[in-house]
């Protein structure tokens, strides 16, 4: 419900004044018509007509005051009593429905807020016990797979100097090397993050990634635009975790949009909540007084919640948006799951995301996937502000 919405509701006090004082009118206008009819029969009759009259007026009032307290208070009650025990059965879908007036509508606002901030705790507890979970069990695959994938790539060296077929000899060590690709993500991926944080320039951070992949050729099938704006802050990070975010994060971007467009920056930012409006630095609560406004960059879309981070926090997002097909709604969850991957089978390991979203988690903030503005996906990070 939209705040405009909610503030065209009457009010309950205003309501019940306006129905209770027409309600009150009525019975005065009744009284006196019963007392002018009294007067004018005769007195044999004005004793059982007054009974009568005085009856039907207490009925009239009793009936009205009824339908305005259904109406009024014990139907939007009803429904948020409703709502409450779907919560409480588990049915986290249910929703409270607003009502006729501004007061009961607001309380349904709250109810759903509150709801939908239980959703974002559990999908959080559900995140780090599986961040944790996966994170042991990738720790003893990889070195598990470890030991015996060395000795067969010895082996392979082996076979070679021996005249082996040269091909077979080429394709095993191709699959050996794919084994160890996802070897080495099972240990990034399960590395303790036990790197010092400390206050990281982001804007150097990106245009740093970017001239190292542009040299590398990583990036010569997509265009690349970086667009940082000025007054970015310090984030609180690891400048070498952050630069493999975005590594991860443009090479995705080059893989989903082969011979399309793709944009990298970052800008000032406050984090908010899913149902919060748009804050900009000079806004009263944030510190500063100068900072751009914020751009529109779609950041309608839901937001991951975490309790360490309180509406207004201030700091940086970082966003890597590219012209490729995007990621389906249905798989925005998913996506930074391990070993999940949208892409063709041996194209991908499904880690690199996954490593995106520990590594954001370690530095405290939050990583989210939605439309761009260019059609495909767009991934955006946020990480608070660095203290002194």
């Amino acid at each position: 419900m939209a705040a405009s919405e909610t503030g065209e509701r009457p009010t309950l006090k205003r309501e019940l004044l306006i129905n209770l004082g027409l309600l009150v009118a009525a019975a005065l206008t009744l009284a006196i018509g019963t007392a002018l009819l009294v007067g004018l029969m005769q007195p044999s009759f004005a004793v059982g007509a007054l009974v009568a009259l005085v009856a039907g007026d207490v009925a009239v009032v009793f009936v009205f005051g009824r339908y305005l307290l259904d109406r009024l208070v014990l139907r939007p009650m009803a429904g948020l009593t409703a709502a409450a025990n779907e919560l409480a059965a588990g049915n986290l879908s249910e929703r409270a429905r607003p009502a006729e007036t501004r007061d009961f509508t607001e309380l349904a606002e709250r109810f759903n807020a509150m709801t939908e901030r239980l959703l974002d705790a559990q999908s959080q507890l559900v995140r780090t016990e599986k961040l944790a979970t996966v994170g042991r069990f990738a720790a003893g695959v990889a070195h598990q797979v470890g030991n015996p994938l060395s000795a067969i790539g010895t082996y392979l060296e082996v076979l070679q100097q021996r005249g082996a077929d040269s091909e077979i000899v080429a394709a095993a060590s191709r699959e050996a090397a794919r084994i160890d690709r996802i070897v080495r993500g099972l240990l990034d991926y399960a590395r303790p993050g036990d790197e010092r944080l400390g206050a990281v320039d982001l804007e150097q951070v990106i245009r740093g990634v970017h001239e190292l992949l542009e040299h590398q050729g990583a990036l010569r099938d997509l265009t690349i635009t970086v667009a940082c704006e000025p007054g970015v802050p310090l984030v609180r990070g690891n400048a070498h975790a952050l630069e493999q975010v975005v590594v991860n994060l443009l090479l995705n971007a080059a893989d989903a949009a082969r011979g399309g467009r793709a944009v990298v920056g970052a800008v000032p930012w406050a984090y908010r909540a899913p149902d919060e409006p748009k804050r900009r630095r000079s806004d009263p609560g944030l510190p500063g007084t100068h900072a751009p406004p914020e751009r529109d960059l779609g950041l309608q879309a839901r937001r991951p919640w975490r309790p360490e981070l309180e509406p207004g926090r201030w700091g940086a997002l970082l966003y890597v948006a590219d012209s490729g097909p995007g990621v389906p709604a249905e798989d925005r969850e998913r996506v930074f799951d391990p070993f999940f991957t949208t892409k063709p089978p041996g194209s991908g390991t499904g880690l690199g995301l996954a490593v995106v979203q520990r590594t954001v988690h370690q530095c405290g903030g939050v990583v989210w996937v939605e439309t761009g503005r260019e059609g495909g996906a767009a991934f955006k990070v946020f990480l608070p502000e660095a203290g002194p």
